[in-house]
């Protein structure tokens, strides 16, 4: 059965870009529990997740040190060394991408993402040239789940929900977005995502 597709909506990390603060902090820990542990201490995911939404990360840095000096280093690593924690693109969707792109499909990213630490990787992976254009949480200064950032990609393509496909790893980012009438792909896997785009009359 085809589906009427105005957009293609894309997330990044963990879809297109492999990212994993593991990839750095593994380097500084001898075993995964330690370094989990370290996670749950200085409340990573949390802290992170204030840099998506714009704040600096020099301001983040200096602030969550002051809360854990004794992490000071591996802290602010993450902001020195910010690309350790990128494995490269995922290959076998970027060629879900690409083929997308050929056949016609109207592309657009919305991802979380740092503003600053998005400015090193746009460069080096071309593939982010294909997208008509990026909705970025850094910039928008909101970030997924928040109803606001859809409402704003939705705004700047100018195409209603229900006629915007919105792929994404995340339940929770899924869930939002299907609450607001978009169509939805949770991406598991490059294989799983062609799979379900050519269920949907999309061949990639």
């Amino acid at each position: 059965m085809s589906l009427m597709i105005g957009a293609i909506v894309f997330d990044f990390g963990g879809v297109l870009v492999d990212w994993n603060p593991r990839y750095l902090y593994r380097q500084f820990f001898d075993d995964e529990i330690a370094m989990e542990n370290f996670f749950d201490e200085i409340g990573f995911a949390e802290w992170n997740s204030e840099q998506d939404k714009g704040r600096p990360f020099a301001q983040a840095v200096s602030e969550h040190s002051a809360k854990f000096p004794q992490h000071a280093e591996m802290i602010r690593a993450y902001d020195e060394r910010w690309t350790e924690s990128v494995g490269g693109e995922i290959s076998e969707t970027v060629d879900i991408l690409r083929a997308l792109k050929r056949a016609g499909y109207p592309l657009y990213g919305l991802s979380n993402w740092s503003a600053e630490k998005f400015a090193l990787v746009r460069a080096e992976y071309k593939f982010f040239d294909l997208f008509d254009a990026i909705v970025l949480s850094g910039e928008a200064k909101i970030a997924k789940p928040d109803t606001r950032i859809f409402e704003m990609l939705l705004e700047k393509i100018g195409c209603p929900p229900e006629d915007c496909l919105f792929i994404d790893d995340s339940e929770t980012n899924i869930a939002v977005a299907r609450a607001l009438n978009f169509r939805t792909i949770r991406f598991e896997s490059a294989e799983q995502l062609a799979r379900e785009l050519r269920a949907r009359g999309i061949e990639v």
